[in-house]
């Protein structure tokens, strides 16, 4: 293997150059959707084109990060299972992107979004630009939030405050889950409900005990009341392009 492969290389620093860039790129993706939306709309080869890049990326990346893992011999039900928001939110958009399902179009758009945007914007990596985990960390994530985008913003799905509600309750249901039996079951971290994440993210200020808990369904339906106003911002953007 080489060096960008292997265990080991520089620590990532937040907001570095390498990050930055990787901002930059993400934001700059957005704006180039924006500015060729209607071409996309109108264009079935560039927007199957775009659905399968977003697919491939949405794939290889879970993919080689398991074969990685695997590789280095560091893979373990504790750490490595794509059980995470964003690893969830990786499997239903790439599922979406092929089916077209609408319920996996809403939770993809509400898991993925804004959760992948501020994992981006906080990472929990331990190295930096040019290793492996660097690139697969910020492809995927961007990769994921893009998709979301991508998917609500190219289908007839109408997403309405119902869909929230609903959305919410599943992730309920699968913090539960999660919360009382994957996580004691494995000694695991999985969605943070063990502990907040070892980068400083915006999860540090919930506070402690069942506070934590509280503040963190309050986070996250503050997050989904959010993604459904980027919501109705895109619809009215659709609109105005379609007149």
């Amino acid at each position: 293997m080489g060096n960008w492969l292997s265990l080991g290389g520089e620590p990532f620093i937040a907001f570095g150059l390498s990050h930055i860039v990787m901002l930059l790129i993400y934001f700059f993706g957005i704006i180039l959707f924006i500015v060729f939306f209607k071409k996309i709309l109108s264009n079935t080869y560039l927007h199957n084109t775009i659905r399968w890049i977003l697919f491939s990326l949405l794939i290889l990346s879970e993919v080689s990060y398991q074969t990685w893992t695997a590789l280095t011999g560091i893979w373990s039900l504790q750490e490595h299972t794509p059980l995470h928001l964003c690893g969830i939110a990786g499997i239903t958009g790439a599922i979406a992107l092929v089916t077209h399902n609408r319920k996996l179009i809403q939770i993809t758009f509400f898991i993925g979004l804004i959760p992948a945007f501020l994992a981006l914007v906080t990472p929990e990596l331990p190295y930096d630009y040019p290793h492996y985990r660097f690139w697969k960390f910020f492809v995927h994530h961007t990769a994921i939030s893009w998709t979301s985008i991508f998917l609500v913003a190219t289908s007839s799905l109408k997403i309405k405050f119902k869909s929230l509600l609903e959305v919410y309750g599943y992730l309920l249901i699968y913090a539960i889950i999660i919360g009382f039996f994957i996580n004691p079951l494995l000694n695991s971290n999985y969605l943070y409900l063990s502990h907040t994440p070892t980068a400083t993210t915006p999860l540090d200020v919930l506070g402690n005990g069942i506070w934590y808990y509280v503040n963190l369904c309050g986070l996250a339906f503050i997050v989904f009341f959010v993604q459904l106003q980027i919501y109705k911002l895109l619809k009215r953007e659709k609109s105005t392009l379609n007149l």
